[in-house]
């Protein structure tokens, strides 16, 4: 197994306690957004001196299908979506890089997110780690997954990632994907890379 770089290093400063969001956002897509928006409601009511915090995972991934974009490029989708939503006065983006070692993967993950805090996700087996972890988790139902999942989603960029057709683009993806996401990808070219990013580097279509 490869070891991975650990892409970008940890602050020297300790984050102060909040409540942490995690994901690879890849890319930051609809399902995603309900999910944040349920741990800034829940912040608000119960923790309002809190910060939320965004954390990015796999930021030290190679460019793959399975993972297209950098960390900076998926840290710069959840800044254009949070400029166009009211509130979020109090949030933290932090990547954080894999270590192939989920049992130490809190450990390491709270070099960047800081210290026990508030865990809100929508997935068992992370809440199952940071429960382990002495953290306390809030566990919040899956939203409309089938329409969701990040592979589904990625599925249907690489679909479109030949097509020249901006308007067609946004009017396929907006199902999915936020505007603000998806004018971002399309003003980087993020989407064209995915037709190399297949099996064999040859363009779909």
């Amino acid at each position: 197994m490869t070891k991975l770089p650990l892409m970008p290093p940890p602050s020297e400063n300790m984050m102060s306690p909040g409540v942490v969001v995690l994901g690879r956002f890849q890319p930051l897509h609809l399902g995603h957004t309900l999910l944040i928006k349920a741990a800034e409601e829940w912040r608000v009511e119960n923790s309002p001196d809190s910060p939320l915090i965004l954390c990015i995972g796999s930021s030290n991934r190679p460019e793959s299908m399975e993972n297209p974009w950098s960390y900076k490029e998926r840290e710069a989708m959840m800044d254009v979506w949070l400029k166009n939503q009211e509130g979020f006065n109090n949030v933290k983006i932090v990547s954080i890089p894999d270590i192939q070692n989920p049992p130490k993967w809190v450990l390491h993950a709270e070099n960047y997110h800081g210290k026990s805090g508030f865990f809100f996700t929508s997935d068992i087996s992370s809440a199952d780690l940071y429960n382990d972890a002495g953290w306390s988790t809030i566990l919040h139902p899956l939203e409309q997954r089938n329409k969701f999942e990040g592979w589904r989603v990625r599925a249907t960029a690489l679909m479109l990632s030949t097509i020249n057709d901006d308007v067609a683009v946004r009017a396929v993806l907006s199902v999915s994907v936020p505007e603000s996401v998806i004018n971002y990808l399309i003003e980087i070219d993020g989407l064209r890379r995915l037709a190399f990013l297949v099996e064999g580097g040859e363009p779909v279509g």
